[in-house]
């Protein structure tokens, strides 16, 4: 069966019958679209040969925020690697003018990439117990009565980091498009707002976010006024603009909701109607992950994994596949390495060659010697690292002219050691290296990986290990490239925040992945 990047899934059936379908409708859908699947709700449209296809306008009542609810949920249980987007192109009065150019126009956007269900097709391109269920949906009566039409707004708001778009952010979304009538405003945490959020460095960059988020309501509401501001505090915009009259919120935000309010009645503005909506469950999520479907969870789900591809090493022998691995003070690096170790690979251990460059009789030995004077010797003739310390700290210029001789002289122990491990046929080294990005030893490897944990963490480790104040450690953490720089270089981002055995399974699935990676480059 040949697949489409891209389908418009049109959903014929009533509206108060789709709940009992969506599942086994979208896992048949999955089998044909492998990217995006637009999602059309057109009740009651004839796909009959010759068939009039006039839109058929959805008045907005409460029952198709439970579909739409339902709709991305399922999709983020059965077919995750789909980009759904549920369309609202149709769902307002009939006697709204417009409306029917731009549905017909959606249609023929798509037309001849369509996956169309409906009970009058062939079962060979539905799930085998669609036919089944057809027989119970007939038999589904529609609610006694008509349902309270939804209470509609000219201007709405919602708040939120928007990264990595996933089903909860699309529920959100559509169902706040329901909503206004005229305006949505979305506030995008930026920058102060992202401090405290979990593996904050793998957040995709601002415009980014802004840019996927204003090609969504693009697709799923074009009739909208999107406006779309960076928010650095938990209030923004919504607590000044007189013209907002709803905010939409989850249970797990309400209490934000209701801080808003206060303030616009401090500011002397009417408070917002607070529409709450229901989180997703994560039928996917371990133990460390939220229940609900998060952004944090989906972050947590990159370590380990290849977020960037390797830049050309062709001028590197393809083996053995070296890893370069770094991090900052305090983020579990050599736990790591000695981990990879345990799986096979041979580490290389650049804190301890820095030390051998010092030794009597090393190249380093003798030019520090030169350039630093004697008064840096212990009584056996070895260099006292304290004493070499206080001469370069604070002081960028003598600092270069000390890691330009000790840097190049550890860069040749590395690379004698990664050919002793190709004469000894190794696969993979790991150069454990806390300065490797800053030396600019990435030419010596076919990958970086890059371990990351938050600060307060890291001032934590580093007192408790090295027994220094905490201001001594911010001050260490400060003098290296900070978690985000580094990241910037990664191909690979591991975490030793959570425990042992979260680690384990990270380090795991990063090895897994890299074994495949080296089968390919052979």
């Amino acid at each position: 069966m040949s697949m489409f990047t891209t389908g418009i899934l049109v959903l014929t059936s009533p509206i108060h019958t789709l709940p009992l379908r969506i599942a086994p409708v979208l896992s048949s859908a999955a089998q044909l679209v492998e990217r995006t699947l637009y999602v059309h709700l057109h009740p009651g449209l004839n796909l009959g040969s010759g068939s009039q296809q006039r839109p058929a306008f959805i008045p907005p009542f409460v029952d198709l925020s439970a579909v739409i609810t339902r709709l991305y949920s399922n999709a983020a249980d059965i077919c995750g690697h789909l980009d759904i987007r549920v369309l609202l192109t149709n769902v307002r009065a009939q006697s709204d003018p417009g409306q029917s150019h731009q549905v017909t126009q959606c249609l023929q956007k798509y037309t001849g990439r369509c996956y169309v269900c409906s009970p009058s097709l062939p079962s060979v391109l539905l799930h085998p117990q669609l036919m089944k269920l057809q027989e119970n949906v007939e038999c589904v009566k529609e609610p006694e009565g008509k349902a309270e039409p939804l209470e509609t707004y000219t201007d709405v708001v919602v708040g939120g980091t928007f990264d990595r778009l996933h089903g909860a952010h699309k529920t959100l979304l559509n169902i706040s498009c329901l909503l206004a009538n005229r305006r949505f405003l979305i506030g995008v945490c930026d920058q102060a707002m992202l401090k405290k959020k979990v593996l904050k460095e793998l957040i995709e960059p601002y415009s980014l976010r802004v840019q996927i988020l204003q090609e969504f309501l693009q697709d799923i509401k074009p009739s909208l006024e999107v406006e779309i501001v960076p928010l650095d505090d938990p209030f923004g915009v919504s607590v000044v603009d007189p013209l907002l009259q709803c905010i939409v919120v989850s249970e797990e935000t309400k209490k934000g909701g209701e801080a808003v309010n206060k303030k616009r009645i401090e500011n002397g503005l009417p408070p917002l109607v607070l529409h709450e909506i229901q989180l997703l469950k994560d039928a996917h999520h371990t133990e460390t992950e939220e229940e609900k479907i998060s952004s944090s969870s989906l972050r947590s789900r990159l370590l380990g994994t290849l977020l960037t591809p390797p830049k050309d090493t062709s001028h590197l022998p393809p083996l053995p596949y070296v890893i370069g691995l770094t991090g900052g003070s305090g983020s579990g690096k050599s736990s790591i390495a000695r981990r990879l170790e345990a799986l096979g690979a041979v580490r290389i251990d650049c804190d301890k060659m820095g030390h051998e460059v010092y030794e009597p009789g090393a190249a380093a030995h003798h030019m520090v010697l030169e350039e630093f004077g004697s008064d840096i010797l212990n009584e056996d003739k070895t260099i006292n690292r304290r004493a070499l310390g206080k001469k370069v700290f604070g002081n960028q210029e003598r600092l270069k002219v000390l890691t330009n001789i000790v840097w190049p002289e550890i860069a040749r122990l590395v690379k004698k050691t990664i050919s002793q491990a190709r004469e000894e046929g190794k696969q993979v080294c790991v150069v454990d290296a806390a300065v490797l990005l800053e030396a600019g030893w990435t030419d010596m490897v076919h990958e970086v990986w890059v371990t990351v944990i938050p600060e307060d963490e890291a001032v934590l480790r580093i007192t408790e290990r090295d027994g220094v104040a905490a201001e001594d450690a911010v001050r260490r953490l400060s003098s290296q490239w900070s978690n985000a720089k580094q990241v910037e270089h990664a191909n690979v981002v591991l975490s030793t925040l959570w425990e042992p055995e979260v680690t384990q399974r990270q380090v795991l699935k990063a090895w897994n992945l890299l074994q495949k990676r080296i089968q390919q480059t052979q």
